[in-house]
Formats: C-alpha cells, structure tokens, sequence
C-alpha cells in the first residue's frame, strides 16, 4: 500500500530563518540525496520502495511529503525516518539539522486498511483505540526542557511577533474583542492565528514556485505528467488536463497579488474563484503550521474558523467551480482588482524568452 509520510526538518535552534538562496540550496541538497538512492531499507532489512517525494523549504526549515510502498504504516513511517536521517548525516551542510516529525496522515478507512496488512506476531492490534493506548504507553512525554517543547515556545513567539504584519485585519476578525473580556478567543490565541496566516503565505507561494518547476520540466499538464505537485494536486483532480503551465503562473501570480492585499489595508472580499480557492489554501497552510508546533488549541481553531467567515461572509454567495479554469480569473466585479497578467488567459501571448 503506498503511504504518504509527512516529514519536517528543521535547522539547529537559534540558527537564523532560510532566506530565499538558502531554501533552495536546502531544497537542492535534498533532492540530490533522494535521486542517489537505490532503495529504501525498512525495519529488519525489509525493501521498502520509494515511489516519488515533494520536497518545500520555508523559512523555518524543510518540509518534505514522501510517497512510501511499504505493508502497513508503521514500516512507511520507519523508513522514512531512517532515510532522512541518513540524508542528513552525510549531507554536511544539514548534518546538525533536526528531524522534528514523521508521520503518515490517514484517514480512519485507509488506516484500519494498514492495520490489516499488517501480519505476524508483532503486528499492531487492529482496534485503533487500544493501538493508541500502546502507543502512549511506550511514550515517554518530553520534559518542558526538552527541543520539542522549545522549538513550540519559539515558534509561539514567532507566530505573535508575525501578527501585527496582517495589516487588513485587527484582530476582532479572528474573535478577539479587547472590550469583551467574555470572548471565546483570547489575544493570545488570536495572535497565534493571525501570524500563522502571515507564516503560510511564505509556504503557499514557495509551494506554487515548486509546483510551476515541476510543471514546466515534466508537463504539459498536471493530468499529463508524473510529478507530484503540492498545491495544484489540490485543486478539483478532473479538470487536471486544464492547468498547464500557464495557467500555474496566473494562479502564482494571483497568489502574490491576493496576499499582498492581505497586509496592506483595506481588505474587502476575494475578487475571484482562483483568490477564494487559494485562500482556502492559506488557511489549510496556516492550521497545519499550529498544529505542527503544538499550538492548535481550541481557541486557535476558534480563531480561524472566525477569520475564515470573516473572509465569507455566510450571506455572501459561494459560486460552484466552473468546468473551465480559464474562468476561475474572471471578476466577480467589474472594479475587482484581479492582476493584468492573471486575466491574460490567451497561450499565444505570452512570449518565451531566448534560452
């Protein structure tokens, strides 16, 4: 069964943020250990078959998706931790990195499926409940000292010193109202969420580049091509013949046009499908960035389901996503300030420039 293993990497603490060159000096340092591997070793010298890998920097380290051909989940999981740590000792620039997750993200059908796979003595029972249970049992919590609490306090801070960047929104938008000492969401809560948002936007238009490169060295269309994308995989799979490379440069250009308005005041509204579809992707980004940190508490949850309705209003409408993606550029007003570039949607346009 293929598994898809999400793994974060992470520099040494105290060590400043990637810039742009560093994150792609990191993300080419890894793609040149994972195109040397011959094979993937598992636990007990099992093969394990890596089918294909995304890998993103940000500014606060690597993120990687690895595409893993194992038995059951926990062989997908070990693998990957191996491999990784592996590329990293012997990679000298990221050799004092850190390995801060590994997981696969199933959901309920697809895991008792891994939990069926699994034979022999020392499979995992198939009850998740009491998988669970031995799991924290064998689980030693980490002490408050220890780099994973760390590295959440400092992301913590991180996230509220990031909030006030956010200039179209105060945060009342995430539920927070300094006269109403009763509110559900607390400043706190409502700082981590708004500079969680201001986090994403670095990893949504770091991932649609990514995207745009694979694409254009292994296309001409996603349906068409091998790759693995991270953003574009997301978007509705049957209309996949449609976005071709040009269309990824409007939706990249869209992306940085939508989340500069973000921080730069007035916000009004999405000012077309594409902005309402990428938003949609920001705000995936921003909760898997406070859950990756330990800090998706209820209230933070809270927090972003209010800036998402704040963004959608219940009242205003949600038009079905047409059939032809051309039209995902089209205004939903003729003042909608949708990029010049973005609305161009004729092929022959666009120039090529010499190689």
């Amino acid at each position: 069964m293929t598994y898809v293993v999400t793994v974060a990497m992470a520099p040494p603490q105290g060590a400043p943020e990637l810039d742009a060159l560093r994150r792609e000096g990191v993300v080419f340092l890894l793609r040149k250990g994972f195109d040397s591997l011959e094979a993937v070793e598992g636990p007990d010298g099992m093969e394990v078959d890596l089918l294909d890998d995304v890998i993103a920097a940000h500014p606060g380290g690597a993120l990687l998706k690895l595409f893993v051909d194992a038995p059951a989940l926990e062989f997908a999981e070990d693998a990957a931790r191996e491999v990784v740590t592996e590329l990293m000792e012997r990679t000298e620039a990221l050799s004092d990195w850190r390995l801060t997750r590994c997981a696969v993200e199933l959901n309920s059908e697809l895991l008792q499926e891994s939990l069926d796979a699994a034979d022999g003595p020392d499979a995992p029972p198939s009850d998740p409940a009491e998988r669970a249970r031995r799991h924290a049992a064998g689980t030693t919590p980490a002490p408050p000292d220890s780099p994973g609490h760390s590295e959440s306090q400092a992301m913590r801070t991180r996230l509220r010193e990031l909030a006030p960047s956010l200039t179209a929104f105060t945060l009342e938008a995430f539920g927070h109202h300094e006269s109403m000492p009763e509110c559900e969401v607390g400043r706190e809560a409502a700082e981590i969420a708004a500079g969680a948002v201001v986090y994403a936007i670095d990893l949504l238009v770091d991932e649609l580049f990514t995207d745009l490169a694979a694409l254009e060295d292994d296309g001409p269309t996603v349906a068409r091509s091998n790759a693995t994308f991270m953003i574009l995989d997301d978007l509705p799979p049957h209309l996949a013949d449609a976005y071709t490379v040009l269309f990824t440069r409007r939706l990249t250009v869209t992306a940085i046009t939508l989340t500069g308005r973000l921080t730069r005041p007035p916000f009004d509204h999405p000012t077309c499908l594409a902005e309402e579809l990428l938003l949609k992707s920001l705000l995936n980004q921003a909760e898997v960035t406070a859950d990756l940190y330990s800090l998706l508490s209820d209230e933070v949850t809270q927090a972003l389901e209010t800036f998402a309705t704040t963004l959608h209003p219940p009242t205003s409408p949600h038009p079905a996503t047409p059939e032809d993606p051309d039209t995902w550029f089209t205004p939903y007003t003729p003042v909608s300030p949708v990029h010049p570039y973005a609305a161009n949607e004729n092929e022959e346009t666009v120039v090529e420039l010499p190689e």
